[in-house]
């Protein structure tokens, strides 16, 4: 079986460290905050080249606090891509606001500036920018649409760990971005974890404030807040992975490079492209063909796990029925039947990409 995902390899390679660390942790009984925390926060910040990192619970908190960290307009419209997970888009309707669809480019499945140009209106507050795929999205048309309109941008890399924009990496691009590490992300934690970036001083301390309550210093709370934490366990996993994430990000890379010289020219499929200023991390490898369910079939009989990320377009779902923005012109609602993810990670051999290769070949 070649795997879509392996985890457990992965902990295999590295559980010295991965088990001194959670014993460390245990044995010092620093669960919440603490020093654990703070050393990953100070690597992560410096690993994304911004001025501050806040550690909270999750990806999608982290969307939903920097979203209220920003003081937006009550009821304001936020654009997000039309491709997306769901936390994307939920983490603006969720904070009081009005999600709006855009769509995303056919080569490289990030946000098209020319749509979301055509999506501003005077209630538009925000542009939510999703590296998806681990793709960066086109930061300068983005930051210069913003600009002349008067919006915030927030970065969504929960699949961008290590991703570059003309040489920078993603988290330091817009005005506050957001992390996510699921065990399954490219740097993950063995649970749920998320971060904020960003090198604005007051978004970071109203960021850290409401993931605390609305508190800096203990019992003191100015504003109401929630609860949202990275906890000791996972930001000292989280340590010992980023050490790694170097190597593993070039692995992916290397696979990549693999499937789109090996797949090339092959009738039935369409390969991601990507782009001359962009260092993607692929965290997903997505191809797309119109035969997509004979060939998840063919694959599955052949031993190779895929995935389909994701199977319905946001406009789609039955959550954002009352949006009544299915448009039929837009790629991003066309294509998400054709939308099929191949294996990718450190854990796959030369033999592994061999045989998807191969089976893809035979299979189309």
């Amino acid at each position: 079986m070649v795997k879509f995902l392996d985890l457990h390899s992965q902990y295999q390679f590295i559980k010295t460290e991965i088990d001194e660390a959670i014993a460390s942790v245990i044995s010092e009984s620093a669960y919440i905050g603490g020093k654990y925390v703070k050393k990953f926060e100070e690597e992560f910040s410096q690993y994304c080249n911004t001025s501050y990192c806040i550690g909270v619970a999750n990806g999608t908190d982290a969307l939903e606090i920097a979203i209220e960290a920003l003081n937006l307009p009550k009821g304001s419209e936020i654009i997000v891509p039309a491709n997306s997970f769901i936390a994307s888009s939920e983490a603006v309707t969720r904070t009081g606001h009005r999600v709006v669809f855009a769509d995303v480019t056919c080569d490289s499945y990030i946000l098209d500036v020319s749509d979301v140009a055509k999506r501003i209106t005077e209630k538009t507050s925000a542009i939510v920018a999703v590296h998806l795929y681990g793709h960066p999205c086109d930061m300068d048309p983005l930051r210069e649409l913003a600009s002349t309109h008067g919006l915030k941008i927030i970065e969504d890399c929960a699949q961008a760990h290590g991703a570059e924009y003309k040489g920078q990496r993603v988290g330091s691009l817009g005005d506050i971005a957001t992390f996510s590490f699921y065990p399954g992300k490219n740097l993950g934690a063995y649970g749920d974890a998320g971060a904020i970036t960003t090198n604005n001083a007051e978004l970071a301390e109203k960021s850290r404030m409401i993931a605390n309550h609305g508190r800096i210093a203990k019992y003191d709370h100015e504003f109401e807040g929630r609860n949202s934490r990275l906890d000791g366990l996972q930001a000292a996993i989280l340590s010992v992975k980023l050490k790694h994430l170097g190597v593993w990000t070039e692995k992916r890379i290397a696979i990549a490079n693999y499937y789109l010289e090996n797949l090339k020219g092959v009738d039935e499929i369409v390969l991601p492209v990507r782009q001359k200023w962009a260092k993607q991390v692929y965290h997903l490898f997505v191809i797309r063909t119109d035969k997509r369910e004979e060939l998840v079939n063919y694959l599955h009989s052949e031993g190779v796990q895929t995935g389909v990320h994701y199977p319905k377009s946001l406009p789609k779902l039955k959550a954002y029925e009352y949006l009544n923005q299915i448009d039929t012109n837009m790629f991003a609602i066309n294509s998400d039947s054709e939308l099929l993810s191949l294996p990718i990670g450190e854990h796959l051999l030369d033999c592994d990409l061999f045989k998807v290769v191969n089976a893809i070949k035979q299979g189309v």
